[in-house]
């Protein structure tokens, strides 16, 4: 079990490092005044300065992808933190698991949507190359790898407590028991109470209101009084 879950814990960052370095490689194809030109996820996603036909473009940053490259970074960053601080490996599955997801919907979704093409002129085409697919596959690889890394290693901390512990699975589910014992405690106010409850609500907004409508307008015409304003 040791050997299963050091493989899992090594794997994830391998796999993490590997959607990083995705980010470096072609994403996506701009057409413009009838030039192809070709661009990395990170280029996209912190602008950079691209010359096309002679034409030097200071491009705009493509504010998902940004962010999508946050959460791959933090994944990655996690995963090798997790080595040593043992609750880094939450962070990693969760921030993993959000960031393929993330990569998914800009995957999925038509280019124009994602990609930020300002200040290119004359677009004509944007197209995806296979890259985001890519990266989306090897993110949730991570993610698995992730939480069977924090699953297996919680179980063997929990077998080494001699029963101290209890498994993640088991403090979920004890999570739920007591949360339905704890809904079930809940006395719902009647029909009655619900409307009495809701008039009292409703009157005192009603004086609050007024008492700060009557402060402002006081306050209002002593600065007058003051400054020497006529009304």
């Amino acid at each position: 079990m040791k050997a299963v879950n050091n493989i899992c814990r090594y794997a994830a960052i391998v796999f993490g490092l590997a959607s990083l370095v995705l980010f470096f490689t072609s994403f996506a194809t701009i057409t413009t005044n009838g030039n192809e030109a070709s661009f990395v996820a990170a280029q996209l996603a912190f602008g950079s300065k691209v010359e096309i036909a002679g034409v030097t473009y200071d491009m705009a940053r493509s504010a998902d992808i940004l962010v999508c490259f946050f959460l791959t970074l933090v994944g990655a960053v996690s995963s090798f933190l997790a080595i040593k601080y043992k609750k880094a490996r939450y962070a990693a599955s969760a921030i993993g698991l959000g960031a393929a997801i993330y990569m998914l919907v800009i995957a999925a979704s038509h280019p124009t949507k994602f990609i930020d093409k300002r200040p290119l002129e004359n677009v004509t085409e944007i197209t995806h190359t296979a890259i985001p697919w890519v990266i989306v596959a090897v993110l949730f690889i991570f993610t698995v790898l992730s939480i069977a890394y924090l699953l297996i290693d919680d179980y063997l901390e929990v077998k080494a407590s001699n029963g101290e512990k209890i498994t993640i699975p088991k403090r979920i589910a004890r999570f739920f028991r007591d949360y339905k014992s704890e809904v079930k405690k809940i006395v719902w106010p009647g029909p009655r109470d619900v409307v009495k409850n809701t008039v009292i609500v409703l009157i005192m907004c009603l004086i609050v209101g007024i008492l700060i409508w009557v402060i402002d307008f006081g306050l209002g015409q002593l600065l007058n009084l003051v400054l020497g304003i006529e009304g």
